[in-house]
């Protein structure tokens, strides 16, 4: 075919259905001196992806006495100077693995730098140490409940 010859106007609609059927952006043919491309341009579609609901959270715990009857725990709260404050957001565990026994207990004697539980944060857990030595006298959160920055973790007297 020479340049002068008419185009096979069969031929590309065959080759354009051809493109879209089978999900092709191009396809070229050449037949001797006849060379056909027929290319189909993809538009960007631009998506937006909807943020995930909100997860529900569990109920609040409530503070374990430190025993029974009269000297009962303290209120949970950041007032009592025995407090032990969440330094960040995040889960706090108060186990090394689900099996695994407590870090500590209420009762639990600790010294300064004993682990008290761990608090994941992007991926990363982090040791919470006890910042003085005591007693554990009311431990505020179950293990895999979300915790806040401040929040009253556990009381240490």
């Amino acid at each position: 075919m020479s340049k002068h010859d008419p185009i096979d106007a069969d031929l590309v609609r065959e080759l354009a259905n051809l493109v879209t059927e089978t999900g092709l952006s191009e396809i070229e043919v050449e037949k001797g001196d006849l060379r056909i491309r027929v290319v189909r341009r993809i538009e960007p579609v631009n998506v937006q992806v909807a943020a995930p609901a909100a997860m529900a959270l569990p109920a609040a715990p409530q503070p374990i006495p430190a025993s029974p009857g009269p000297g009962a725990a303290p209120e949970r709260g950041k007032t009592h100077p025995g407090a032990v404050p969440s330094p960040m957001v995040g889960t706090a565990y108060l186990r090394p693995s689900p099996e695994a026994k407590a870090f500590v207990e209420v009762g639990s004697r600790v010294e300064v730098g004993d682990k008290l539980l761990l608090i994941e944060a992007m991926k990363t857990f982090n040791e919470i140490v006890a910042p003085r030595a005591g007693t554990v006298a009311a431990v505020f959160v179950e293990d895999g409940q979300p915790v806040e920055y401040g929040e009253a973790l556990l009381v240490i007297e």
